[in-house]
């Protein structure tokens, strides 16, 4: 049975992951449309691909983007930026584009990262960067919508013979180095886009790494072995309780309390359907 055409909206597009969730999603049978911030196509696109401009920081510039689309890969990152770039950006852009989708029900496919629980290491206390990616991630799991979370681990750092794809939970290696994991950008994308179609991805959080041995051909039975995030959390399972939401910037949980009134409204838009 062929799977869903989808029409997937890819935020992110022009970034090495990104470009690779493109053509993986294209290779699968979907229709595809590229968050650029420039009416000029970026090269390297493939020429499947149609182009939105938009952008993350500007709430304002996406109400088109998300018309007609049924599914959302967010791969963007801040590029620099310290503090004011991660929240503006990781955790904005995602805050952004859920709120543009309104009562829209379309299936979602979030990357952050691997040691994203890991709040005292020294690169989160000089970014904030794994702080902001986990709002990011409580914000999609309190939109109501139906998600998939993946935490890549160490980009490219895998050697020729390590592809056998292995997905944890519980986000425990917190080294900050090639140790917690590595995984080739290629396998994330396909990951990434698999979900998407995947009723076993449904409402799982985990972290991608690979060890030694052959990639497999069917996600299916990885994504069944984990287990789904509790309905009434807003971290993934096994996650440590180290973010009280008491505790949380008063903006937050703002943000918060409006994704669950969007959840409500989706929930009553689709029972008088």
């Amino acid at each position: 049975m062929s799977k869903e055409q989808l029409d997937v909206l890819v935020v992110g597009a022009t970034g090495s992951v990104g470009r690779l969730v493109i053509a993986e999603a294209i290779e699968q049978g979907h229709r595809v449309s590229a968050l650029v911030r420039s009416r000029e196509k970026p090269r390297n696109l493939p020429t499947k691909t149609e182009v939105v401009v938009g952008d993350l920081t500007r709430p304002d510039s996406l109400a088109d983007v998300v018309h007609g689309i049924n599914a959302v890969v967010f791969t963007h990152g801040t590029d620099g930026g310290g503090k004011v770039g991660a929240e503006n950006v990781d955790y904005g852009g995602v805050r952004n584009v859920l709120r543009a989708l309104g009562s829209k029900n379309v299936r979602v496919a979030l990357m952050t990262a691997i040691g994203v629980t890991d709040r005292l290491g020294s690169y989160n206390r000089s970014t904030e960067a794994h702080d902001w990616k986990r709002r990011s991630e409580r914000m999609l799991r309190t939109s109501g919508l139906p998600y998939t979370i993946v935490r890549p681990g160490w980009f490219d750092y895998n050697k020729p013979d390590e592809h056998q794809l292995v997905f944890l939970q519980g986000d425990t290696r917190h080294a900050g180095n090639p140790s917690d994991g590595v995984i080739a950008r290629r396998q994330i994308a396909q990951v990434l886009v698999a979900s998407l179609t995947s009723e076993a991805a449904l409402r799982k959080t985990f972290e991608l790494v690979a060890t030694k041995g052959s990639a497999q051909d069917d996600l299916e039975p990885l994504f069944a072995a984990l287990k789904a995030d509790p309905t009434a959390s807003v971290d993934g399972v096994r996650d440590a309780a180290n973010m009280p939401v008491e505790d949380e910037p008063t903006r937050v949980r703002d943000d918060m309390e409006e994704m669950q009134a969007l959840a409500r409204g989706r929930v009553e838009t689709s029972s008088l359907l």
